[in-house]
């Protein structure tokens, strides 16, 4: 059921003419709110208007100047108007309320002018509800996300505040105001939850209406230290580094400019003092701090800003790459595994569909997340994944997997303008929005088909095809082709799992024998 409103959010012309008598100013109004003038409703609203116009008058306030500040003077003046006897702080807030939707009126009249900064609000609203409606939401969710786009407009214009200084701040202010807005919706300030929901609601509208460019967006506002911000640049234009790579480099190096001030000042006491505190919070990322502070002091050797000799105060971690034998699972339970997806709803389709890219063809959960509509080529049985690389590569869609995936498409994918290929079983109709999701759907597979002791994660079916693969008689350059291995020696690490091989040629302990 949509929301009532007050608001017309058409752009109205300056009034050159007085405004009329209060009487048919106030007809006028009534006229607005679909009201009959001898209704209950009516006679509430009449009251309130002529009141406000009566003290008005004593005041000498011309109706152009009128604001929300004028509203709430009136809601908070001790009454002494000719008339007007004084009324109880609940019936003023209701008093005040009415006569906000007035001046809301006014102003959608021309009798007061207010720039919002923003061109065609009205056409902006009806295209966002368009898209509200195009994610298949239940129908109170949707006019949820519609009545708050709509409060959050007449907010802003009771507050005077542009659309062009919509920013995080200005969301916060609307997410905790105590509202005494011109609508029909709850008064008052909401709990900690509805606050939460304001929020949300307001930012994906907020989204919407930048990426269309009705607002133009706003840059985030944080004093990143000249050095940090040179060092990222740097990684993105000359070394090629990934946004991922970058969001995780770039905690590290503010923590360090935190604990050793700037790079002129820095010794090898300090470094090594700094990467021991580090490593002792994050000892199961030693290594890729090491990786990370040589970087950044190559970067600032470079520069000039460090000497050469500080970069051998970073200690070196042992990694034995070789010591560890990668977990797998047996091809019988692997195919056990895929047995237990039953396929009686939607979502149970999707993830089995899922669990055979993972066990036929080894992907990361990261490649099923990002998988697109367009990268299934029918006609050649081939299928295109984008992996960490950054560049396509075109893999073999096997029988079994292509028929769940067209399953999945025919039966039980929403209709969505989205692309992914997976989308969310549940409105809104939105792509996977992380791996751990993936790695969901694999806990709960195991979990359905009894098996216990393994690994809940997806890479568990990754490995367990490169040891099958090689057990089976496969090289490992085939095994690096199918993984997407940019380096041999990423494959090489497969080669030990093959146990049978192995002790064919194991040679027997030499035991108490002298060197």
């Amino acid at each position: 059921m949509p929301t009532r409103s007050f608001a017309s959010f058409r752009p109205a012309p300056r009034r050159i003419e007085d405004p009329p008598s209060p009487d048919a100013l106030f007809t006028a109004f009534l006229s607005s709110l679909s009201v009959d003038e001898g209704a209950a409703c009516a006679v509430l609203y009449s009251a309130a208007v002529r009141h406000f116009l009566s003290w008005l008058g004593l005041r000498g306030i011309a109706l152009e100047t009128l604001d929300d500040h004028v509203a709430h003077r009136f809601e908070k003046h001790r009454c002494r108007c000719p008339g007007y006897s004084a009324q109880e702080p609940a019936y003023k807030a209701d008093l005040a309320a009415r006569v906000r939707r007035f001046i809301r009126f006014l102003e959608d009249q021309g009798y007061i002018v207010v720039a919002d900064g923003i061109d065609d609000l009205g056409g902006h609203l009806a295209a966002y509800s368009h898209q509200i409606d195009a994610l298949q939401l239940v129908e109170a969710l949707s006019g949820a996300y519609r009545s708050e786009a709509e409060h959050f407009a007449i907010w802003l214009r009771v507050s005077r505040r542009p659309w062009t200084e919509v920013d995080e701040g200005v969301i916060e202010q609307y997410a905790g105001h105590y509202c005494r807005c011109p609508a029909f919706r709850k008064r008052g300030k909401l709990a900690s939850s509805g606050m939460k929901r304001r929020r949300r609601f307001i930012r994906h509208f907020v989204a919407f209406l930048r990426d269309r460019g009705a607002i133009a967006p706003v840059e985030a506002k944080l004093e990143v230290h000249p050095d940090v911000a040179a060092y990222l640049g740097w990684l993105k234009q000359h070394r090629g580094a990934t946004d991922a790579t970058i969001r995780r480099y770039r905690p590290e190096v503010d923590r360090l400019i935190a604990m050793l001030g700037a790079p002129v000042l820095w010794d090898a006491a300090g470094l090594r003092s700094a990467f021991a505190r580090r490593s002792k919070e994050t000892p199961g990322s030693v290594s890729l701090l090491v990786t990370i502070m040589r970087s950044f002091l190559r970067f600032l050797i470079g520069q000039g800003q460090c000497r050469p000799a500080l970069l051998h105060a970073i200690p070196s971690v042992q990694r034995y790459r070789l010591s560890t034998l990668p977990r797998y699972v047996d091809p019988a339970t692997i195919e056990r595994i895929i047995s237990a997806c039953p396929t009686d709803r939607p979502v149970q389709i999707r993830d089995k569909a899922i669990i055979l890219l993972l066990a036929r063809l080894g992907l990361r959960a990261s490649d099923i997340r990002d998988m697109r509509l367009d990268d299934i080529d029918w006609r050649s049985g081939h299928l295109i994944v984008k992996g960490k690389s950054r560049r396509s590569e075109r893999l073999p869609l096997p029988q079994d997997v292509g028929d769940a995936i067209l399953t999945y498409l025919s039966t039980a994918r929403p209709k969505a303008i989205d692309r992914h290929l997976f989308l969310r079983a549940h409105a809104p109709f939105r792509s996977l929005s992380s791996s751990a999701e993936i790695a969901g759907i694999v806990a709960r597979t195991l979990e359905r088909s009894g098996i216990e002791g393994l690994p809940t994660g997806s890479h568990i079916f990754r490995h367990s095809l490169a040891t099958n693969m090689l057990r089976a008689g496969a090289g490992l350059e085939s095994v690096g082709t199918i993984l997407r291995h940019s380096s041999p020696e990423t494959t090489a690490i497969y080669a030990k799992v093959d146990l049978p091989m192995l002790m064919k040629i194991a040679q027997p302990w030499p035991g108490d024998l002298s060197c």
